[in-house]
């Protein structure tokens, strides 16, 4: 059970490199400025995976300060999905995040389609 509250309305970056969780704020933040090329005071969520993948963090700035969630597996690993050819960073929907954190291979999960508005076409079926 997680007690981490994950909105639709934020976007999720998960950094494809091996980040060094011993890294606090500040690192983190310099990892999200100088590696994804994103801010860190945007509001969205930046996403860590050790090099065993065992461990994850998430970064997020709330207005007033920054918030760390910090989650370290007994047995397992989180899976990585696959980047687009070089890219740094991978975005992520709220409900892969949620399945990643969970233990749950994303190659197997089949999606049903959806009503869903984009903000550029309007209105669309999500797959």
């Amino acid at each position: 059970m997680s007690l981490l509250s994950l909105h639709d309305h934020v976007q999720y970056f998960l950094f494809m490199g091996n980040a060094d969780l011993r890294c606090t704020f500040e690192g983190l933040c310099g990892v999200v400025r100088n590696q994804m090329k994103q801010d860190p005071l945007n509001h969205q969520v930046y996403i860590f995976i050790n090099r065993r993948a065992n461990q994850a963090k998430l970064l997020v700035w709330e207005g007033d300060g920054f918030c760390i969630f910090h989650k370290r597996l007994e047995e397992g690993t989180f899976e990585r999905p696959r980047p687009d050819s070089g890219s740094s960073q991978v975005t992520l929907s709220r409900t892969q995040l949620q399945l990643i954190l969970q233990g749950v291979r994303l190659r197997s999960v089949s999606y049903r389609k959806r009503y869903g508005r984009t903000r550029e076409q309007g209105f669309t079926i999500q797959k």
